[in-house]
């Protein structure tokens, strides 16, 4: 057994506990009886391919099985009968190439089409690789599955290059994005030390969650700045970015601002007006908050500081996730689909794989999209980027800021009720 929390008060409850992952002595299904299916779905994210082949070869020379289909084209491919036969010669070479050999897309699920089609073709094991969206949808397909009565195992592989889901360490394809945005960063500091006074923003990936952009710059240290989702900061006036901004120009003759894309949004579509869209997987369109910031800062200080500065604006968000998994990341694609393979062969359903605690464990699917992983401003990771680029903790000055409101509000009040009396 896997605990999910190895610390917990003296007085509280055991707490959760997760099967180990891994090869059991008994399996429930045979070689010969096994069709198994495996799909993409979702963003890209590097690893997905070798999660691919190593599933396809785990099957295949761990326990001899040789019916497994890849899915097409996401959800959609399961109706619309997008399939290829998978071996190990097909998927031999995958893992060096960037994207998904299958193909994916976002949207597309229809529950009693998709479990339809599995039934029709005889599919008894289903591998679902995708984020949270796509981890709901296999909740579904399972929960039919189950309501039907079929002997279909469902496991799924969680994906995404943001780290935002619940429960697991970490998610396969974090490790190559961050060091894939360090030659971004790389760039935007080399940019922005060759003028006077370079001013250097950098766009990452990061909708609700900031680990990418908070881990890219902790490894970088060529960074001063880093903008979260989870951590407001505001522009203008005493503690504002702008003002830290011209204190580093003076310091320094230069500056690197990391970016996360979900950072600033609020702002962005108040001052652009925008309405609320949504993609196909149901996520908010985000605003470029990149361009955005971009330009207000080059307003500022070109209308207000009455300051030339040499704005470079660099934006790899789709540069990191489209390229082949690093070393580390394919070792531990490898263990994931393993680790799946092996409990679906074992009989179990409803549950993905991943690392709880540095040992790898079967969680049930509702465990993962229950809640999203966010950066935690109160953790120690935090605390130690905040120490590397010594920014100011802008969600403190907010406070400061919103307390000095609150109070001349209370004051205002006072006053009005003594000149009442």
């Amino acid at each position: 057994m896997v605990a999910q929390k190895i610390v917990v008060q003296k007085e509280s409850h055991r707490g959760v506990h997760f099967r180990r992952a891994g090869p059991r002595e008994k399996v429930y299904f045979t070689s010969e009886e096994v069709r198994a299916c495996i799909v993409t779905c979702g963003g890209l994210c590097p690893g997905i391919n070798t999660v691919l082949r190593e599933i396809v070869c785990g099957l295949n020379y761990m326990y001899g099985v040789d019916d497994i289909l890849g899915i097409q084209g996401g959800y959609r491919g399961f109706y619309s009968k997008n399939t290829i036969k998978l071996t190990p010669k097909v998927v031999n070479d995958i893992h060096k190439r960037g994207g998904t050999f299958l193909q994916t897309s976002r949207g597309g699920h229809d529950t009693n089409k998709i479990v339809d089609n599995i039934q029709d073709r005889g599919i008894n094991q289903v591998y679902i690789i995708g984020g949270d969206g796509t981890q709901k949808g296999a909740a579904a397909i399972y929960k039919e599955v189950e309501k039907r009565g079929l002997r279909v195992a469902v496991a799924g592989i969680p994906k995404t290059i943001d780290n935002d889901i619940a429960v697991i360490d970490k998610s396969f394809g974090f490790d190559t994005a961050v060091e894939e945005a360090q030659r971004a960063i790389n760039a935007a500091h080399v940019e922005v030390e060759s003028v006077e006074n370079g001013v250097g923003i950098v766009k990452l990936m990061g909708r609700y969650s900031g680990f990418i952009a908070m881990h890219a710059t902790l490894a970088s240290r060529d960074v001063d700045c880093c903008l979260i989702p989870e951590s407001p900061f505001y522009l203008e006036g005493q503690g504002g970015l702008f003002e830290f901004v011209e204190q580093r120009l003076k310091e320094n003759g230069h500056i690197v601002i990391v970016l996360a894309e979900g950072a600033g949004q609020d702002y962005v579509a108040q001052s652009m007006h925008a309405v609320d869209e949504k993609d196909a997987s149901g996520n908010r369109l985000l605003l470029d908050s990149g361009l955005w910031l971009t330009q207000k800062i080059k307003d500022h200080f070109t209308n207000v500081q009455k300051m030339a500065i040499n704005m470079k604006y660099i934006d790899p968000t789709y540069m990191i996730r489209a390229i082949p998994s690093n070393a580390s990341d394919n070792i531990y694609c490898t263990l994931l689909a393993q680790s799946a393979v092996h409990g679906a062969m074992a009989g179990y359903t409803g549950f993905t794989v991943g690392p709880v605690n540095s040992r790898h464990a079967y969680i049930p699917i509702s465990c993962v999209t229950e809640t999203q992983n966010t950066v935690k401003l109160t953790d120690r990771m935090w605390a130690r980027l905040l120490a590397s680029t010594n920014q100011p903790s802008f969600v403190q000055k907010c406070e400061l800021v919103q307390e000095r409101v609150n109070k001349q509000t209370i004051d205002e009040i006072n006053n009005m009720r003594i000149t009442s009396i």
